[in-house]
């Protein structure tokens, strides 16, 4: 049985107070009823050594939100996979819908990333997902087909499942509108079917898929009930430490 994940993005948000106050309550809350699933939260870099401070001795995992593929060097603004094993993260989040519309990454420099991470050996969440007018044109199929094909390019399965993938309609990102648990099953299992034919049926059924549209305490369990939802990647309900146990609390129930 594939083990729950729920991993919470906070994007460009908190302050270093905010952020190691969200991160205290998380890790309290979860060290406490020891949940039979993983967690993780992936802060802005420079609360990234703050909030994994707090973090210490709970189960409660740390993630960067991006990085970059080369170890080091003149590469101005840029964050390196050594950068973020140095100060704590197990997990980096690489093809986030965000970075893909706003700055350009394609599915190439995401694949050089993906390869760069499995090198240096820390767990990726590599997203993919499509817009609104692929999803109203019947193109979503397709969409994830490409993002697939391009992000894993070249690897080996046993390279692949050391990744979890993000399943994201973008259209469902910040927008309350949530795709409906039978979307999100159709999209997980074409996800996992895809994998079985390109690679093998063992990892695709041993590797976790994680849904991230607008996940909520209230829509989590229908959601997370699904066969081929392992999980959720969540953006704003992760700021609200109520909202974000509320969720996993939910993974935690299905996982009993």
């Amino acid at each position: 049985m594939r083990r729950k994940f729920v991993a919470g993005n906070w994007k460009l948000n908190t302050t270093l107070e905010s952020a190691q106050s969200l991160a205290r309550e998380v890790a309290s809350a979860v060290a406490a009823s020891s949940p039979s699933v993983d967690v993780a939260v992936c802060p802005p870099f420079p609360y990234l050594y703050p909030v994994k401070q707090v973090l210490a001795g709970s189960p409660v995992e740390l993630g960067g939100q991006n990085a970059y593929h080369e170890k080091s060097g003149a590469f101005t603004g840029e964050t390196s996979l050594e950068m973020l094993l140095d100060v704590g993260c197990q997990w980096v989040i690489l093809g986030h819908s965000e970075r893909r519309q706003f700055f350009g990454e394609t599915d190439a420099s995401i694949n050089r990333k993906i390869a760069a991470a499995i090198d240096r050996g820390i767990g990726v969440i590599f997203c993919i997902g499509e817009l609104l007018e692929d999803r109203q044109s019947g193109n979503t199929e397709s969409v994830l087909t490409t993002q697939l094909q391009g992000g894993l390019a070249g690897f080996t399965s046993a390279q692949v499942a050391q990744l979890v993938i993000a399943y994201e309609p973008v259209w469902a990102i910040g927008t309350g509108v949530t795709a409906s648990p039978d979307q999100a099953e159709a999209a997980h299992a074409f996800i996992r079917n895809w994998l079985a034919s390109r690679f093998d049926a063992q990892l695709a059924a041993g590797l976790r898929i994680q849904y991230g549209g607008s996940v909520k305490p209230e829509n989590a369990k229908e959601i997370l009930s699904k066969p081929n939802v392992d999980g959720a990647l969540v953006g704003g309900a992760s700021l609200k430490s109520d909202q974000f146990l509320g969720i996993i609390n939910a993974a935690a129930e299905l996982a009993r």
